[in-house]
This record gives C-alpha cells, sequence and structure tokens, in this order.
C-alpha cells in the first residue's frame, strides 16, 4: 500500500508540473512519417521549401524505417506503400541520388509491393501536384457534391466531419490540377515504367457490386470533365470557396488537423491566391505550430490536443486527492470554461440547439465540438469548484443538452456526427482512408454513460437504457468491445465496464462477466496488458502485445469498475505499474495505444503514460485506503510484484 501512494504521490507532482501557466496541459501528438514527408511536397508545392529543412525532415524519417527497411503506420508494423513512396520522395528532394544504395533498396521495396501505382488516393492526389503521378489515375472529386441539400442521402454532409474538412478543398484542386512539378519525375517507382503502367483504380472481381458501380461513374464524371459542358462547375466552386472561408473562421485552421490544413492551403492556391496572401500566411503559421526541432531533425504532429489532455488531467487529480477548489485545476477549469464552443457547426443539421454548445480537441477549432472531448470536460468542471459557479453550471447545462442531442438512433453515440451511418460512402473511389463516415462506438456510448451518471442519470434512463441495448448488441462474442479511438479492445472494454458500472448496471450480467472473463485472460505473463495495433487488421491479435503502462491502467480499470476488488489480476497488475513506475514519477511507454483512423492512422499520446496509469493507482488507493478487502494487502501487493518482474527488471526500470 505504501509503493501505491508513494507512486500515486510522485505521478500527480509529475503531472503537475507540466500544467502550463495559462492553466492547460497538452503533451506531443506523435504521428508515423506521412506527417514529415507530406509537409515536405507541401513545402515545394508553396516554393516555401530549402534544402536545410528537407535535410532535417529526411533526418528523422530515416531514425524511423521498420524492419523490412520501409515505412509503416505505427511501431514495429509492417511496410505501408503509400508512407514508403512519400518517404523515398522526401529522402530525393533532401538530396539524396537515386543511385544510393539507400535509394536502390527502398525503390526495390516499394516496386516489389506494386510500386507507386499502388498508394492510397489521397496520395495520388498529393503525387499529382508535384508532376510524379498523372491527374488521369486520380478519382474524380466533383465539387457539384457541395450542391446537393444538406440532408440529402447523397451529400457532404453524410460523411464524415474529417471527411468533409480533406474533400471539400480537394474538389477544388482536383478541379484545377495545377501541378507544380519536382525536379525529378520518379518514373524509377513505376514496375514496368510510366507509360506502361496501369493507373487506374482495379474492379471488384464480381461485376456487381458498388466498389464497380461507384468506379463506372468515377469513369463518366472523368470522361465529362473532359468537356467544355459543366453548367453548375462554377456555382459549386464558389460555394466551396465560400465554405472554405467561413469554416477557417473561429479554428486554428481547417478543421485545425495536419490534412485538411494542407488541403485548404491548395485549394487557396488553385483558386489563385498568392503565396504571400495574408490568409495563406496565417495558415502558413498554423501549420508551423505543430513543428517540432530537435538536433538535426525536423518532426510534425498532426494536431494539437490541449483540451483532451487538460480534461483527462484534471479529472484524474481530483481523483487523486486533489480538493475541489485546488489552484491547478481551477486554473485549468477556467481554461477549459474558456474554450466553449460558441458558434453553430455542421452538427446542427442533425442536433438542433438552442445556443451552440460543446467542446473541442484542440486550441480553437469551434466548427467541429466533439462527444468525447466535451464529456470529458463535463466531467471535470463538475469535479472543481470555480468562482463564477453560474458560468460553470450554464456550460454544463448546454454541454450535457448538446450531448444527449447527439446520441443516435441505435442508441450509441460517435465523435463528431449523429447518425453518420451509411455505409454505402465506403465503396466510393476516394474513401480508402477508412474514414468517410463516424457511426457510433461502444468506446464513447460507454465513456457517455459514466459522464451522465455524474449529472444524475441512472440505468432506467431512457437514454442510457437504449444505450446499454447498443452496447449489449456490439459485445464481440468473446467478451471483449472494439475500441474505435484507442487500441483496441482493452481500450473499448475498459470503457464500456466502467460506463456500466457508473450508471448503475446489472454487473452480474453475462455480458459484464464475459467482459471479466476476457480481460483477465488478454492479462501478460509479467502481470500487466498491451495490445498491439495490428489488432486492427487481425482480430485474432486482440488484447495481445507488450505490456504498457496506460493499457496495463486501463484494463485494472476496467476490472475495478467491474468489482473485481479481491481480484489476483487488478494485484498483479497494480504491482507492475509500481514496479515500472521511474524515479520521476512517470512511465516509460515507447508503444503507440492511439487510434485516429482505424487501419490507416494511428497516434502516441505522450500524456498517457502519466494520466491513465495515475488514474489506476487511484482507484486501487481509494479502494484499500479505509478498509482493505484483503487479510494482508501489502504482503500480497509485494509477493505479486517479485511474481511479476525479475529483480534484474526491477532495477532497470527503476535506472530508466
Amino acid at each position: 500500500m505504501k509503493d501505491v501512494l508513494s507512486g500515486q504521490e510522485r505521478s500527480r507532482e509529475w503531472l503537475l508540473a507540466r500544467q502550463h501557466p495559462e492553466g492547460y496541459w497538452v503533451g506531443e501528438l506523435e504521428g508515423d512519417t506521412i506527417l514529415e514527408s507530406e509537409y515536405a511536397l507541401y513545402l515545394h508545392y508553396m516554393g516555401w521549401g530549402d534544402a536545410a529543412t528537407y535535410r532535417r525532415l529526411a533526418n528523422y524519417v530515416l531514425n524511423h524505417r521498420n524492419a523490412e527497411g520501409g515505412w509503416a503506420i505505427f511501431p514495429e508494423g509492417p511496410t505501408d506503400i503509400s508512407a514508403t513512396v512519400k518517404c523515398y520522395l522526401l529522402l530525393r528532394l533532401a538530396g539524396h541520388a537515386s543511385d544510393e544504395e539507400l535509394m536502390r533498396s527502398v525503390r526495390a521495396l516499394i516496386l516489389s509491393k506494386g510500386g507507386i501505382v499502388k498508394v492510397n488516393s489521397f496520395t495520388k492526389i498529393f503525387l499529382a501536384l508535384v508532376g510524379v503521378f498523372p491527374w488521369e489515375g486520380v478519382p474524380a472529386i466533383p465539387p457539384e457534391l457541395i450542391l446537393f441539400p444538406k440532408n440529402f442521402y447523397y451529400s457532404i454532409y453524410s460523411m464524415s466531419a474529417w471527411s468533409r474538412t480533406m474533400i471539400v478543398p480537394l474538389a477544388i484542386v482536383e478541379h484545377f490540377k495545377r501541378t507544380r512539378p519536382f525536379p525529378f519525375a520518379a518514373d524509377e517507382l513505376y514496375v514496368d515504367g510510366r507509360e506502361k503502367a496501369n493507373i487506374h483504380l482495379p474492379w471488384s472481381e464480381r461485376w456487381i457490386t458498388w466498389h464497380n458501380f461507384f468506379l463506372a461513374w468515377n469513369h463518366i464524371i472523368k470522361g465529362w470533365q473532359k468537356t467544355p459542358v459543366h453548367p453548375f462547375r462554377g456555382i459549386a466552386l464558389k460555394r466551396c470557396h465560400r465554405w472554405l472561408l467561413e469554416r477557417l473562421e473561429y479554428s486554428d485552421g481547417l478543421g485545425t488537423i495536419f490534412p485538411a490544413m494542407i488541403n485548404s492551403i491548395f485549394a487557396l492556391t488553385a483558386l489563385g491566391y498568392p503565396p504571400d496572401h495574408s490568409l495563406l500566411q496565417r495558415e502558413k503559421k498554423q501549420l508551423e505550430r505543430f513543428v517540432i526541432e530537435e538536433g538535426d531533425t525536423m518532426r510534425l504532429q498532426p494536431c494539437l490536443s490541449p483540451v483532451w489532455d487538460t480534461a483527462w488531467s484534471t479529472v484524474i487529480l481530483r481523483e487523486s486527492g486533489l480538493p475541489p477548489n485546488h489552484p491547478a485545476l481551477v486554473r485549468a477549469a477556467e481554461w477549459l470554461l474558456s474554450k466553449e464552443t460558441t458558434i453553430v457547426g455542421d452538427w446542427a443539421i442533425k442536433n438542433p440547439q438552442p445556443e451552440p454548445a460543446g467542446w473541442y480537441f484542440e486550441f480553437r477549432n469551434e466548427w467541429y465540438p466533439d462527444v468525447d472531448d466535451t464529456i470529458v470536460v463535463l466531467r471535470a468542471l463538475k469535479l472543481v469548484d470555480l468562482p463564477n459557479r453560474v458560468a460553470k453550471e450554464r456550460a454544463m447545462e448546454r454541454g450535457l443538452r448538446w450531448t444527449l442531442g447527439m446520441q443516435c438512433r441505435n442508441g450509441g453515440w460517435a465523435a463528431f456526427d449523429k447518425d453518420n451511418t451509411r455505409r454505402l460512402y465506403t465503396e466510393v473511389p476516394f474513401a480508402d482512408h477508412n474514414a468517410m463516415i463516424d457511426p457510433p462506438t461502444s468506446d464513447i456510448t460507454g465513456r457517455v454513460l459514466e459522464c451522465l451518471a455524474d449529472f444524475g442519470y441512472t440505468a432506467a434512463s431512457p437514454a442510457c437504457r437504449r444505450a446499454i441495448r447498443f452496447i449489449e448488441k456490439d459485445q464481440c462474442p468473446d467478451g471483449s468491445w472494439f475500441g474505435r479511438w484507442g487500441s483496441n479492445y482493452l481500450y473499448g472494454t475498459w470503457q464500456v465496464l466502467v460506463g456500466l458500472a457508473r450508471i448503475g448496471a446489472d454487473l452480474s450480467s453475462p455480458m459484464v462477466r464475459r467482459a471479466v472473463r476476457w480481460l483477465e485472460c488478454a492479462q501478460n505473463e509479467d502481470g500487466g496488458w498491451g495490445e498491439t495495433l495490428a489488432s486492427y487488421n487481425d482480430p485474432s491479435l486482440k488484447g495481445k502485445g507488450p505490456s504498457t503502462a496506460s493499457q496495463t491502467a486501463w484494463a485494472i480499470l476496467g476490472l475495478l469498475a467491474a468489482r473485481e476488488f479481491n481480484s489476483r489480476a487488478v494485484e498483479r497488475g497494480i504491482a507492475w505499474l509500481v514496479a515500472r513506475q521511474t524515479a520521476d514519477g512517470s512511465w516509460v511507454e515507447k508503444e503507440w495505444t492511439g487510434t485516429g483512423f482505424p487501419k490507416v492512422f494511428y497516434l502516441r499520446y505522450h500524456l498517457y503514460r502519466a494520466y491513465f496509469p495515475l488514474s489506476a493507482l487511484n482507484a486501487w488507493a481509494d479502494l484499500h485506503r479505509d478498509h482493505a478487502r484483503h487479510p494482508a494487502v501489502q504482503s500480497l501487493a509485494a509477493e505479486a510484484v517479485r511474481e511479476a518482474v525479475p529483480v534484474e527488471a526491477r532495477r532497470e526500470a527503476r535506472a530508466a
């Protein structure tokens, strides 16, 4: 028990020391090398690049080659053809000649996987802009899409919010097709040469499929675009332009996320904005906020996560024993209060509200608040005493009403949109980024239940009954739940169990007992839990992977929520955390446990290794502080430490 309390105190101090003077926390948000390679392509296209910058970006990506010699989208992952092609082009921009041994080996790997024609659709657009891929092979994105009524079945508002912010500017880009070629052709990346390459998307083997239907329309649209008859194109381009300008307001860039922000700059350039235009310069500076320079390398974040990190840090620090009026918590809550959405965004099409509400992920992104951030912020505000209590109460009332309005017809909650479930969109030719829709998921739904419990809702409340039915239907046969926003089944199962427990669901039900058994079976021999991101592609890997601090914490929190107070698995998990806590109070976690788009883009949240383990220690300490559930808690924990970690490993962990 003493080890846990000591670790809790050190972890709390570590987190408090990293609070910004304004009151927020923000950890680095790490993505894969597509950020550095696409940034280099963007700099070249805009004429803002230089040899030194390309070299520093190249130095960073060279440190992240996988065992095969290419680049993956998460550490230890398989080679991704799109990421590898873009890294190859970055290296060429940085001055590496195509006949170098390094470049020959990367090129051979690319060709062995089908060559440049195998990259995804958004990569093809990037490569067409710099002249290394023909526009004829790029899927059509007609601007006329924006003219369809908002509630029409096929409308940009039936696509996910993040796809919307990428596709509208790309429709402008694809219309103008303005190319600024690299100083090299990169023809060596075509298997049989550029002239013989089949640059078009392949048809499905079965003729009657939605994929083939949309592919046929893609050919028709591309043929029509070559004709002079476009009666609605001018109106559509003006509407796209206006849509873009509107959403650049009240934000730190379109969607405040790397791909959409770069696409918006390309779109404005295609519309005739010169590079020195004040709007382009503003967007350029916003992108530069993502840049991290370290030694002779340069890397980028996909976006910034201050609202998310601050809300979680506030909740967990409060649960660690800080009083509700602690100055650090008050500063954090006041900062969060200042980030409430003040405008009506795209969400209002299906969730009309009397007032704007909700919170977003970044410093400023008012068009796109999301359910996940909003519910964690609501919990944080609920736990802190603020001088202006009336303002806090009104904000929480608005946020709660907005969240309830975002519940989908099937009872679940999604991230940014309501009832955004039209899977037909996943078959369109430019949908291979696996993120065209935003369906409700169990991880977010479980977290909403946890939040609603803080505001007096119970399992008998109508909204909660519907949510529990959704969760029950969404459970996997083995007892786990899929995790959309974190890796993966460990994340989803943790969130659901906590939500069900907090809302007062029956924890003796077969649904909960199956989940408990799955978590117990997923525990590693060392006492921790871990799950590789590869489980998104291969469900047989669910719950399997090296133990990590954040995932171990999730499993512990899930088991404790299910009232597994006398669980040997929990004791061994706590022992794993205690043994591996570093001297400064944090944990070492090199593995990635965050998800952007499953199978396409993953994340490493650098603060996850601190605040989630602290949350697990909080829960365990609360359980044992006033009444020991075991006759000898300390001896059991010490025994679990001895079993879980050899002496040499403990010494190494402490030294690290």
